[in-house]
């Protein structure tokens, strides 16, 4: 943030408000009634003449020379609910907001590059962001003011709503020059702070070992995690930890790994009854969480606990894992048409605050056998004093105990007790099922899906799960099929929660495009399917073509807009994102995508544009630490020579060589399955061609493995010893 620009929107405080205005508005009503986004359709009974973001709003803002009033929040936030009741369901404040602003209305989920941009501008005056995002922008849509949430009145010290929509009401009015400088200089803060660029030395493994040595200095012994309270999960920089650990022999990183995988499953972070991770813990002991449920935490999630799995063999890890599949299958996925929705709310109304998934002691009784009662108390933690603040007698079902810890006090074994709570556990879940369920939005956000389907291919691997498998196949063809035109054109949204579209749909942005490059290949790896590779090919091309500077290189996250039309308010701003929040940044996710598909098309371009990539951000990148673990993976990927083992064949022994292989985690690390049906031209990636067709086929094997370190292979193993004595020597050359 610039040093100026704290102090333009400092000068823009709360002076006495002007009186009231009488005049009548444009005559606009609420207009969010056909919105497809759940968020805005949840506000279109507010007497609040709210827009959605579009050329309409900013020519009326222009027209009657009216600020703009932006709400910017999710259907799964809380507090954005509790604004929405508070203030925008109130008449008096509507009539204010009516009589003195152009209302505009923003589902981040829907349009984070609009949120992306105003939460740098909100930071930047106020020094925070979040949700709900509250800002008021010149009618050109520039913010010069802003802040999160306001209470409806003075409350603790804090400016009342009313007071703060009249005060900047009358700064436009009455002291537009200041306004227009603070404007002016917000606007500059976005262009200087997310237009990350700065290239440095040689990329080198000690700037990786840099990034970890940061996250590690914020890592927690006792409870895991990193740094204090709120805890948020950081899936990127977890998996960095891993492949050092498994790599290059990093003890540390392996310990904080293993440790905050084995706290959070064991907190009230994880749903202990359904499975699936909550959004974070307002605790530094991973207890009581925010309880909404996003599908992006839980498939980088549980990717971190397949990655452990695959590296460490921990039984916890795959029962996790397990659990975690279980609940998206039954909760945020279309079984008939494929697709995962976007998330389930926290709350079922604004008065009972994570009731749903939380129990009081009598609430636990009426359920539970008497034995069933005196395990389960103690295993999940449940008793009269509970955790919730605002309700002290609910609990937030927690692992404080492992079972074999409780056997000395039960008199009972580790068996005995384990199906005891599998009992406790079933009746409790049963229960809870019958009480009115939080929200689910069922809109299918490209990215997120690509995300989801990448994190199955893998657990289906690893995992030996089918259904697992087929069902991100039938999501994948459906993103395919539904979001992108075959050519060059992704949107953003598959379907939305009432499967209703607009007439003009969302263009994906770089991590749209990205994350469905990195789907489609591993479809290919697990599935077989060229039609993904191909996919992953034509969506790289147009990914280069829409999002690459190839001036100073790195990738914007929105795409040049076309025809010449103008980006509407502060999208005029061009971001490179770089930093991981929440979900894995665009840069180097794209750049790891060009280096996958480097590796199987043989096209060099790929790697050129990659590695440029990964330099533009050399000379920042370490200031980001623990938030830039994607970054870390990529150039790992990058600079460590590729180790890629190839299973031809079918049948157990090719189901062996294949688990030997995906053995221990490492992103430079590619395993190929294929038939030998399969080995020939256009049923392969080009650069497999070269590899695999011109190797002697062993006489006889029904399998065979090829192990490739760099450009140099090995001959064909038909082994298993053979094959895991060749990946440990591989694997001593990476250390």
């Amino acid at each position: 943030m610039r040093a100026g620009t704290r102090a333009a929107g400092a000068r823009l405080r709360y002076s006495q408000p002007m009186q009231q205005e009488s005049s009548p508005s444009s005559g606009d009503l609420n207009q969010l009634e056909h919105a497809p986004s759940s968020y805005l359709r949840s506000a279109r009974h507010q007497p609040v003449h709210w827009h959605a973001w579009g050329p309409a709003a900013f020519a009326n803002a222009q027209a009657e020379d009216k600020p703009i009033l932006l709400d910017i929040g999710a259907v799964w936030c809380h507090w954005c609910h509790v604004m929405d009741r508070e203030s925008y369901e109130d008449p008096e404040m509507a009539r204010i907001i009516n009589d003195h602003y152009v209302a505009v209305k923003v589902d981040r989920d829907e349009r984070p590059d609009v949120d992306a941009r105003y939460q740098a501008a909100v930071s930047a005056i106020s020094g925070q962001g979040g949700w709900p995002l509250t800002a008021f922008l010149t009618p050109d849509g520039r913010p010069y003011f802003g802040g999160t949430y306001f209470p409806r009145d003075d409350r603790h010290g804090r400016p009342g709503f009313g007071r703060v929509l009249l005060t900047m009401a009358q700064v436009w009015r009455e002291r537009r020059e200041e306004a227009l400088e603070s404007a002016s200089s917000v606007m500059a803060a976005i262009e200087h702070n997310e237009s990350f660029s700065a290239r440095g030395g040689e990329l080198t493994l000690a700037l990786t070992e840099k990034l970890a040595a940061s996250a590690l200095a914020q890592f927690d012994p006792h409870n895991g995690g990193f740094g204090s309270q709120p805890k948020f999960p950081h899936p990127a920089a977890l998996d960095l930890l891993l492949h050092l650990a498994v790599n290059r022999g990093n003890k540390q990183a392996g310990e904080a790994f293993t440790v905050t995988l084995e706290k959070m499953a064991r907190g009230g972070v994880y749903d202990q009854l359904a499975g699936g991770f909550h959004r974070y813990s307002v605790d530094e002991r991973w207890v009581v969480p925010h309880f909404e449920k996003m599908l992006y935490d839980n498939t980088e999630l549980l990717r971190n606990y397949v990655h452990g799995f695959q590296s460490y063999v921990h039984e916890d890890f795959r029962r996790t894992a397990m659990e975690m599949i279980a609940w998206l299958d039954t909760t945020l996925t279309d079984r008939l048409r494929g697709g995962f929705f976007a998330s389930q709310d926290a709350d079922i109304n604004l008065d009972d605050d994570g009731d749903y998934f939380t129990w009081t002691l009598d609430e636990a009784r009426a359920v539970l056998a008497p034995a069933e009662l005196e395990v389960a108390t103690v295993y999940y933690d449940i008793g009269e004093l509970g955790d919730m603040h605002h309700a002290p007698a609910r609990n937030v079902l927690h692992r404080k105990h492992a079972l074999e810890d409780l056997t000395e006090d039960t008199g009972r074994t580790v068996a005995e007790l384990e199906r005891i709570i599998a009992g406790a556990r079933r009746k409790l879940l049963a229960a809870r099922d019958a009480r009115p369920a939080p929200f689910i939005d069922r809109t299918l956000y490209t990215g997120w899906n690509a995300m989801a389907v990448a994190a199955y291919f893998e657990a289906a691997r690893v995992l030996r799960l089918d259904a697992a498998r087929e069902f991100a196949v039938k999501t994948l063809t459906r993103l395919l099929a539904e979001a992108w035109d075959g050519e060059a054109a992704l949107q953003h949204v598959i379907a939305y929660h009432d499967a209703a579209m607009p007439a003009e749909r969302v263009p994906a942005n770089l991590d749209d495009y990205a994350f469905t490059i990195h789907a489609c290949i591993d479809g290919w790896l697990a599935a077989g399917e060229m039609r993904f590779y191909r996919a992953a090919v034509q969506l790289a091309d147009a990914m280069l073509e829409r999002f690459y500077d190839r001036t100073a290189g790195a990738f914007y996250d929105t795409a040049v807009m076309m025809n010449g039309t103008a980006p509407l308010g502060a999208l005029a701003a061009r971001r490179k994102p770089l930093q991981d929040s929440p979900t894995p940044a665009g840069n180097p996710t794209a750049a790891a995508a060009l280096l996958r598909l480097e590796a199987l098309s043989g096209r060099s371009a790929y790697r050129e544009i990659a590695e440029d990539t990964l330099g533009s951000f050399g000379g920042i990148v370490e200031h980001f630490g623990l938030y830039a673990g994607s970054y870390g993976l990529a150039l790992e990927r990058l600079l460590l020579d590729p180790l890629q083992v190839v299973v031809v064949g079918k049948g157990a022994d090719a189901d062996q060589f294949e688990a030997l292989a995906l053995a221990g985690f490492g992103v430079h690390k590619t395993v190929v399955r294929v038939e030998a049906a399969h080995m020939v031209p256009g049923s392969l990636p080009e650069a497999l061609v070269e590899t695999v067709l011109h190797v002697p086929v062993p006489a006889g094997a029904k399998a065979w493995a090829l192990v490739c370190k760099g450009r140099t292979c090995l001959p064909p193993i038909t082994d298993a010893d053979e094959l895991l004595r060749a990946l440990e020597k591989a694997d001593a050359e990476s250390a």
